[in-house]
């Protein structure tokens, strides 16, 4: 009785409502995010997940609530968000990266201060690709001279 009742749950999706929500990309790295905001209570789901459930590192959680919380809008906004590719660390830069996107469409006032922290705009930084003749993209093999 008890293991049907456990797979009844985990089959269980969370229906969330997002029909009156504005619709941001985010990427980084190899990540790309595809993020809803809508008015709530300030919850946040990450690939229909609670966000403490998918990123269990509590300094990502708090990453990924930066933007709400630079612009105060914590308990104000509901967030639904869809990620892949990547790390961890990507995926949380993605997220980011559409949040701080989809905040500025619902309210364009608060771009400067997204802007000042550097949160709108895309982070190219990517690896390095690694060339021949070489043990990694910079570092050479150990040179010796006699």
């Amino acid at each position: 009785m008890e293991t049907q009742s456990n797979t009844s749950i985990k089959k269980e999706k969370i229906k969330l409502d997002f029909k009156d929500s504005k619709y941001a990309t985010g990427r980084r790295k190899k990540s790309i995010a595809r993020v809803w905001l809508k008015k709530g209570s300030g919850l946040i789901y990450v690939n229909d997940k609670k966000m403490n459930e998918y990123f269990k590192k509590p300094n990502l959680q708090i990453a990924i609530s930066r933007p709400l919380a630079i612009t105060k809008r914590e308990s104000e906004f509901d967030v639904r968000c869809f990620v892949k590719g990547g790390g961890l660390s990507g995926q949380a830069g993605a997220i980011i990266h559409g949040l701080s996107r989809v905040i500025v469409q619902f309210e364009p006032d608060l771009k400067p201060t997204l802007k000042k922290e550097k949160l709108t705009t895309r982070d190219s930084r990517a690896v390095e690709r690694k060339k021949y003749g070489r043990k990694k993209a910079r570092r050479s093999f150990q040179f010796s001279k006699r």
